[in-house]
């Protein structure tokens, strides 16, 4: 509900009392004053989404008291209600910045009509705020190719986008969700609607309620004013939630409800809010699992998997892999400026056998590199991937002595320098032409030694290395590991 405070400033006690009862009626939080005095010390103590102002007043007019108000960097939309009947006052009023003029007498279908207008036009301003915020579309893969994974799910889009039903999406990191949530809500009934994502994996968990909901003023730390939450912005459009599965229980509970009643209360408010929003969810988990390990509430997890939809990996429609490779040549190539006409037979041959545990993005960012890389050649060939020959995993006291990262437990040198053997770890491509491990390669061995210490306790190995579940989590599906560090009875 955008519009939810309004001033009423009249001085006739009749239609005052009138249209408090009207507004009041429509569910909104009215307050009514005589004067423009109490006017300014209504909208000084609090924020308003909406002034009904008369223009003659015992203490001067509403159009001088509008004209002060647009100075001010948040003022509520200024709706001036006169008895002059006539276009040249009704231009004036909005030049000098009325969003309506309303004539006296009015009836309730024409207030109905102004406050409809003012409604969707405070809900695309609030929608346009969030994306110039930088919460913009971007797209990091495309999703294309002609692989009977592909064309199942381009089918599959088709038939449930023209529905207004609750989506899951589930895949692996970097197989394209999002794009795919895109394409349903580009094809839906909503498409002329807003589309708002949040991302629960990067928002702090002690945040994500307001993140979701909003608040109001003074209900933390911190909360200087009121604030509109994504549900409310995507109000009668599409919302996604993507990594739906790093949500805590307690927000799960929240989020349950407006999926079945349409309906919430911000942070440190009662009021009550109706939101009409079609919900699109990802994840790159096993939901069935997550909820053998009370991670994932069951009820939500049934209500938002009304239609699945299966995004598979890039390992399993390899065929794709030239035809993306050319787009995202033709894209770096525009985007950097280099003149680059292909990509060789040799270096499509490197990347058909690599297995791609980052999928698409993974791909993605191979191929920008090595068009980056390619300087001389007017081809992309094996040299500019940078995938570089792998050497043998140093122990733990090599790894530390070369990097000055302290150890911060004491595996044995033998079980840490065979983790690849024991976990069947993919190729990969961290390792340096001239033998020197990359950051990011005694990362994951540091890593990966430290869950192998523990025997797979991931809750015990996030301690040691002093990070969170959630992050080692993301880390390991980075790697494209499935079955290292599962969780066992006992443990997380």
């Amino acid at each position: 509900m955008p519009i939810e405070k309004i001033v009423v400033l009249e001085d006739d006690a009749l239609q005052r009392k009138n249209l408090e009862s009207l507004l009041r009626y429509r569910r909104y939080d009215v307050a009514a004053v005589t004067s423009i005095a109490a006017a300014e010390e209504m909208l000084g103590r609090d924020q308003f989404d909406l002034l009904l102002a008369d223009v003659n007043l015992p203490d001067g007019s509403g159009i001088d008291l509008m004209k002060r108000l647009q100075s001010k960097p948040e003022h509520p939309l200024v709706v001036i209600m006169t008895a002059f009947n006539s276009i040249e006052a009704a231009v004036d009023c909005m030049r000098d910045g009325a969003f309506h003029c309303l004539v006296k007498p009015f009836s309730a279908a024409q207030l109905e009509t102004i406050l409809k207008k003012a409604e969707d036009y405070t809900q695309l301003l609030k929608v346009n705020s969030y994306f110039s915020a930088g919460e913009q579309n971007d797209d990091r893969y495309m999703l294309i190719g002609d692989s009977p994974g592909m064309v199942r799910l381009r089918q599959t889009i088709d038939q449930v986008a023209k529905a207004d039903a609750t989506v899951l999406i589930q895949g692996e990191s970097g197989t394209g969700k999002e794009l795919v949530a895109r394409a349903v809500y580009s094809q839906s009934p909503r498409a002329g609607a807003a589309f708002i994502r949040v991302n629960c994996a990067a928002v702090p968990e002690n945040l994500i309620e307001s993140e979701f909901f909003g608040h109001k003023r003074g209900a933390f730390t911190g909360a200087f004013q009121d604030r509109e939450g994504r549900f409310a912005l995507a109000n009668h459009g599409t919302i996604l939630l993507d990594e739906i599965s790093e949500v805590s229980f307690q927000v799960q509970a929240k989020l349950l409800r407006v999926l079945q009643e349409q309906e919430f209360e911000r942070v440190g408010d009662t009021r009550t809010l109706k939101v009409d929003v079609r919900v699109i969810a990802t994840t790159n988990r096993n939901m069935e699992e997550s909820i053998e390990r009370r991670e994932f509430r069951a009820d939500l997890y049934y209500r938002l998997n009304v239609v699945p939809i299966y995004v598979p990996p890039l390992r399993e429609r390899m065929e794709d892999v030239p035809v993306l490779a050319e787009a995202f040549r033709k894209r770096f190539a525009r985007q950097h400026g280099k003149e680059v006409v292909g990509v060789s037979d040799s270096c499509l041959n490197v990347l058909m056998s690599h297995r791609w545990p980052g999928n698409v993005r993974e791909l993605q960012n191979v191929i920008e590199r090595a068009v980056i890389m390619c300087d001389k050649s007017a081809w992309l060939e094996p040299s500019h991937l940078g995938f570089g020959r792998r050497t043998d995993a140093p122990v733990a006291s090599q790894i530390s002595q070369a990097t000055s990262i302290p150890t911060v437990y004491a595996a044995p040198a033998a079980s840490i320098s065979s983790y690849n053997t024991v976990f069947k770890a993919p190729d990969s491509p961290l390792t340096a032409a001239n033998g020197i491990a990359t950051l990011e390669e005694i990362e994951k061995r540091h890593i990966l030694a430290a869950l192998e210490h523990t025997k797979g306790n991931r809750t015990r190995a996030a301690e040691l290395l002093q990070i969170s579940i959630r992050t080692l989590r993301n880390k390991l599906n980075e790697y494209g590991y499935k079955t290292l560090g599962a969780a066992q009875p006992g443990q997380e």
